[in-house]
């Protein structure tokens, strides 16, 4: 038997306690180094997950045990950090988005193909129950043919929660590449690869105060978007309308309806990884409730994955080539916004297989 796939995990910030809590308790995967450059931040990390290194991203890369890397740093670093732990020899998995822009975002799908490497990315709330069932559901025929999508997601902004919310609101960021990919992610599984888009945007201010944490009271500038929407229309024929924002007092998070010609179906939150189904067909007086059936242990399933397709030779699901282009439908986004005009989209990606309702994370496959 294979020994489970060796992971660094770059980048020990927020985020990182989700995926290292997860990763650590994944029988296919050992986590054998925490890397950031803040160094002391990375041992304190290792530490606390019982993991045996840490250090530096150079010694990260260096170490021959280690075939998987996790890039977990702010977007602006996504690139760089990809495309050095490639040049490394390393499978890569990142957080979203996968670049800043689709130059790079190409440039990194490129370099991995070449060399033969994995490249995975962010979001992998796709592979969670909730998004899988609804998946499950649509190509069993429950809704008819798939037309059309809404989807929600408005809030005050992250710097009422988040102790470290500037870069939330740099290039790169702000509610489309922030929130966009999940919403995003989830369109393209169920109705394919965007074919054009129509956009509006609009900023209210251009500093915003940090609530909470060390730095409460601490002003910072705003450099993206605080709310896009969008008109998107896929090459299969399908259509969806959206809305990302960080300026509504009203919260709706989590709103995600696919119509079909026999029914409408409401996808959990795409920003988690459980939830109830709902069903609703013509004539319905009310929703019918399906509760989602398999794996919700929360980040890290897409690691995983690519982890279990490296030791079977199998496709993994949330792939570079899907990430670039949710990347480039953002990026049409924003040019939309900024031209008013539509912007075509030209990249695509294989539509990943459906997941079993079985596949289990925590079993031993290799």
């Amino acid at each position: 038997m294979a020994a489970p796939v060796g992971v660094a995990v770059v980048g020990c910030g927020f985020i990182s306690s989700e995926y290292l809590g997860n990763l650590c308790s994944f029988a296919d995967v050992r986590v054998l180094f925490c890397a950031d450059i803040d160094v002391a931040r990375a041992k304190a990390q290792a530490d606390a997950f019982n993991v045996p290194s840490s250090g530096t991203v150079e010694e990260a890369l260096a170490s021959p045990e280690v075939e998987l890397v996790v890039n977990l740093t702010i977007p602006a670093a996504h690139a760089a950090v990809t495309l050095a732990a490639l040049e490394a020899g390393k499978h890569v998995w990142t957080e979203k988005p996968l670049a800043v822009d689709i130059a790079s975002g190409r440039q990194l799908v490129a370099v991995a193909e070449a060399a033969g490497l994995l490249l995975g990315c962010a979001p992998d709330t796709m592979l969670g129950a909730g998004l899988q069932t609804s998946r499950r559901l649509i190509e069993s025929g429950a809704i008819g043919k798939p037309l059309t999508a809404l989807a929600l997601m408005q809030a005050s902004g992250p710097e009422l929660w988040h102790p470290d919310p500037e870069f939330l609101y740099q290039r790169g960021a702000g509610p489309l590449f922030d929130i966009g990919p999940y919403y995003l992610s989830a369109l393209a599984t169920i109705l394919g690869p965007a074919a054009s888009v129509a956009a509006l945007a609009r900023r209210s201010r251009d500093t915003r105060v940090i609530a909470t944490g060390p730095k409460a009271g601490t002003s910072f500038a705003v450099e993206a978007p605080t709310h896009v929407s969008a008109l998107i229309s896929y090459a299969a024929g399908g259509a969806a309308t959206t809305v990302f924002s960080f300026e509504s007092p009203l919260r709706r998070q989590g709103f995600l309806e696919i119509t079909g010609t026999e029914a409408t179906l409401a996808v959990p939150d795409p920003n988690r990884f459980d939830g109830v189904v709902r069903l609703r067909g013509v004539g319905d007086s009310d929703w019918t409730e399906v509760a989602a059936e398999g794996a919700a242990d929360g980040r890290g399933l897409g690691v995983l994955d690519m982890a279990r397709s490296l030791r079977h030779a199998v496709p993994h699901r949330a792939t570079g080539e899907l990430g670039l282009h949710v990347l480039e439908t953002m990026e049409a986004i924003a040019l939309s916004a900024e031209s008013g005009s539509f912007m075509p989209v030209t990249s695509s990606f294989a539509v990943p297989e459906v997941l079993d309702a079985g596949w289990d994370p925590q079993v031993l496959t290799v």
